[in-house]
């Protein structure tokens, strides 16, 4: 296989993922890759314990309209968000997505669509085996975070706040997952009489946190940066808020806490084909006083092509996010970047991020999205780096890259 590009990161091998080639998010865990699927709407299992032969070996499939485009793996149990499928009920246009809560839409739309916490058995990895559902009302989950534990930590609409919001699960009975406290940034919780006070036009959601100690580092997209003191979950405390934009584009969405150096690396995500919305950037702040986060300095911008002018979006999307088990380093960050590929920094000088590493695959053979007009150029969408630096690489059209670091 041919990469577009290519520096410090070879090709090991390719999935297809059984024909389900529009993977999102991906966990590898005992040897097994779970990817969250966007249009085929389930769940695809592959057997990567030979990197070199991926083995496809089941397909979890969701209800009609839903989709599964996030998971984590822990232990024996397996977390799966379920939503609707957006794009492939053709109900919402991108910028009507982006561009404020698609819940009232949806709900106007009348499309039938199962939303909650799905979780799974994985004692037999190829077997997934469902143990329970917790139904969210309203759109429900967006994005989990989980590393074990009692708690687990999602992104949910309720149908009485306009967007998503902070919700922490209590997963101690996994047979029995409940909402266990909540989180809003004020002006959410139109069923307590609030209004929203930021403009028409931005979205202000969680898109996930991820949580070190007893902080939650969360990204609320044109909301910004939220972190809250979780030592209770139960009831989770604002600590500081920051938002960008303006002047910067917004779309919050990738934290990634690094503790021991005190530091947050903080993507933006860039959801306008063809840069019309400008750049976004992936940030570094200092985290010392969780109560002052102050943003420092950018990472680099891919630049060995001109990649606004590809086609598609261009831009981070997905952090690695550092899981216990996994590839674990507080100086290199894995990001994917859409038509760019995947990238690696150095962040040794955190006042000075350089990029050390890229892998650009070729344009997808065929298109898993079916929406009019839509380029048919690579959209990389997440990356799991094992701890012998093996890379799993997403793309909503272009199935499974598995690749090796040599940085």
């Amino acid at each position: 296989m041919q990469a577009d590009a290519a520096k410090n990161i070879k090709f090991i091998s390719h999935s297809d993922q059984g024909g389900h080639a529009d993977g999102v998010q991906v966990m590898v865990h005992r040897g097994y890759a779970y990817i969250g699927n966007s249009f085929s709407m389930g769940v695809t299992v592959i057997d990567v314990r030979d990197p070199k032969q991926p083995k496809v070996v089941n397909f979890l499939p969701c209800p009609p309209n839903t989709r599964p485009i996030h998971l984590q793996t822990h232990d024996d149990l397996l977390l799966v968000t379920n939503l609707p499928s957006i794009w492939t009920m053709q109900a919402l246009s991108e910028k009507e997505y982006f561009g404020g809560s698609p819940a009232d839409k949806l709900k106007e739309a009348g499309i039938e669509f199962t939303a909650g916490i799905r979780i799974y058995d994985i004692s037999k990895p190829e077997q997934p085996r469902e143990i329970s559902f917790m139904p969210i009302d309203g759109i429900g989950p967006h994005r989990i975070w989980y590393v074990g534990g009692r708690y687990a930590y999602i992104s949910a609409h309720f149908w009485d706040y306009t967007d998503h919001i902070f919700a922490s699960v209590d997963v101690s009975d996994p047979a029995r997952p409940f909402i266990a406290g909540k989180w809003w940034i004020p002006g959410m919780w139109r069923g307590g009489g609030e209004t929203p006070s930021w403009p028409k036009g931005r979205r202000f959601a969680m898109h996930h946190a991820l949580v070190a100690g007893n902080t939650a580092y969360a990204a609320w997209r044109d909301g910004g940066l939220v972190v809250l003191d979780v030592s209770d979950p139960t009831q989770p405390k604002l600590l500081a808020h920051r938002n960008c934009d303006p002047p910067f584009g917004g779309g919050t969405h990738s934290p990634l806490p690094l503790p021991d150096r005190n530091l947050l690396v903080l993507a933006d995500e860039a959801n306008a084909a063809n840069c019309a919305a400008g750049l976004r950037h992936i940030w570094m702040f200092d985290i010392r006083e969780p109560r002052n986060p102050v943003s420092f300095a950018t990472f680099p911008v891919p630049s060995e092509a001109d990649y606004c002018a590809k086609g598609g979006v261009f831009g981070c999307h997905n952090l690695h996010e550092n899981r216990p088990g996994s590839f674990q380093s507080s100086r290199i960050v894995f990001a994917t970047y859409y038509n760019a590929g995947v990238r690696v920094f150095d962040i040794e000088d955190p006042f000075r991020p350089r990029e050390i590493g890229y892998f650009v695959p070729p344009k997808p053979e065929r298109m898993m999205d079916k929406r009019p007009n839509r380029p048919q150029v690579i959209q990389s969408a997440d990356c799991f780096v094992d701890r012998n630096g093996v890379m799993y690489l997403t793309d909503t059209n272009a199935g499974l890259y598995i690749l090796q670091y040599e940085g």
